[in-house]
């Protein structure tokens, strides 16, 4: 028998690549391939790139960098790249980056064992010429469902598994899904959604690169999340581009609603969370099933970036600082302890002092819980790249300073002011020296604060606990446990 060629899994961005990878992991190891957790162990390093903004390809060529200098020192044979970074350019990144053995769009992700035994045995496998994904799929949303397009996470086609899988890995969401494989132990897991973007905001490139919108059908969604519950997953997070969106192409634009209780009803699973949503799709049913379903977070990703009206609309948003006060208000008259969230650009184009005060007057009255500033930049193929008022690179970067001083000040106070609450916590590690550490309903994974135990005494990871905020550490929360929930007959 051949010796089983090794693979490591490098991921970089967002949740969606988190899940991706999963899938490629699913599909090497039902191919054969052993998972490594470190590159320097592998035969083949695959980066799981991120394309959406300057910082995040910086982070995505030096990942690659260091995978190649692993290669030079013989740790590790090849390395490839994957994912939005490299569905977005293709050969192009390939030319600038010849340190890459194979830039691998998401065509290939279906026949990725193949693409990385020919990389392995010294063959190449051209890269793709860039397409905007967009022009893939058909205009109508009602037609995309039967479309034949690569959808990572989706995965149309049959899964060509043996009927004798490794054990934890299962086809993540019925005969038609992608094989899945965890690559972490995180009590947490992420459930794709939707892929795409239908949305035309001029400062972004997602959607030419992961297409149009399309919804995974609910009972794809069902099966995985049960899945995911079997592997020892308490808490779920639904993750897509625009999950507002969600059902619109199957003919109910308001299937979350539908969806969510029943994913909170699935055995094993404590908490379901809804990141991304569009403050302009926002709906009163929508705000009712996430603020009173029991097992579903009131928990507001809201996607805000900006305020003044004038620079939403340059951005092709909607909505300005008092609609947005309103949607906070209506949130909070049904969940006072909401947890709610944004991202904010500082900067655009033609922004002016009057509109950086416009959003720091919403900053001031929003009381978010993490707020994330970026300092608007260029992106190829955006409309706002053409746009005329650029402001000096100077002045964006001293408004992005000025405005994250201002959110870090805002969610110390926010977390200030839920001193005193009871808290349901999902713990989501102990360690000896740091101590336990979980998260809250209105604490996502990664993004916002999170919750540090004033004692650690019988919890482990994956325990649903009952405390009580007791203090701050800037956004994060001091606690102290109560009791733990099954304990105390949920």
């Amino acid at each position: 028998m051949p010796e089983r060629r090794t693979v490591a899994l490098v991921t970089l961005g967002c949740a969606r690549n988190e899940v991706d990878s999963e899938e490629l992991a699913g599909r090497l190891e039902a191919d054969g391939w052993q998972l490594v957790e470190d590159a320097e162990a592998a035969d083949v390093a695959v980066v799981n790139t991120c394309g959406f903004v300057e910082a995040a390809k910086k982070d995505s060529v030096d990942a690659l960098l260091e995978a190649n200098d692993l290669k030079a020192q013989g740790r590790t044979q090849a390395v490839v790249a994957v994912g939005c970074m490299a569905e977005r350019y293709g050969k192009e990144l390939a030319e600038a980056l010849p340190e890459a053995d194979g830039v691998l769009g998401f065509d290939d992700y279906a026949d990725i064992s193949d693409r990385l035994q020919t990389i392995l045995g010294g063959g190449i496998h051209a890269s793709h010429t860039p397409r905007d994904r967009r022009k893939l799929l058909p205009i109508s949303p009602a037609e995309r469902q039967d479309s034949a397009v690569a959808l990572p996470g989706h995965a149309q086609e049959p899964a060509a598994a043996p009927a004798d899988l490794p054990d934890g890995l299962a086809p993540a969401s019925g005969p038609r899904a992608p094989l899945r494989r965890r690559l972490g132990t995180s009590p947490v897991a992420s459930v794709k959604l939707a892929s795409g973007c239908d949305r035309r905001c001029s400062f972004c490139a997602i959607p030419s690169f992961r297409g149009s919108f399309i919804s995974r059908r609910p009972s794809d969604v069902l099966q995985e999340t049960r899945w995911l519950a079997g592997q020892g997953v308490k808490e779920i997070m639904l993750v897509s581009e625009n999950n507002t969106s969600y059902g619109k192409d199957l003919g109910d634009i308001r299937l979350l609603e539908t969806l969510l209780p029943e994913l909170a009803e699935v055995d094993g699973i404590e908490r379901v969370r809804v990141s991304y949503l569009q403050p302009a799709e926002m709906r009163p049913g929508l705000i009712d099933v996430l603020t009173s379903t029991p097992k579903v977070a009131p928990y507001f990703d809201l996607s805000f970036q900006h305020s003044a009206p004038g620079v939403l609309r340059a951005m092709r948003r909607f909505g300005d600082t008092d609609r947005f006060l309103g949607l906070l208000e209506q949130i909070r008259a049904k969940a006072p302890e909401a947890g709610v969230r944004s991202n904010f650009i500082v900067g655009f184009p033609g922004e002016s002092e009057a509109d950086v005060a416009e959003l720091e007057r919403f900053l001031t009255g929003a009381r978010l819980d993490a707020i994330g500033v970026f300092g608007y930049s260029d992106e190829d193929g955006t409309e706002a790249a053409g746009y005329e008022g650029k402001l000096p690179e100077e002045e964006v970067a001293e408004r992005l300073a000025r405005v994250s001083r201002l959110a870090e000040e805002l969610v110390s106070q926010r977390a200030d002011e839920r001193v005193g609450e009871t808290v349901e916590v999902l713990v989501e590690s102990v360690d000896e020296e740091e101590g336990a550490v979980g998260r809250a309903a209105h604490q996502a994974p990664e993004t916002d604060g999170q919750i540090l135990f004033t004692s650690g005494a019988d919890l482990t990871p994956g325990r649903m606990v009952v405390a009580k905020a007791v203090g701050t550490e800037g956004v994060d929360l001091v606690a102290e446990p109560l009791h733990l929930i099954e304990e105390a007959g949920r």
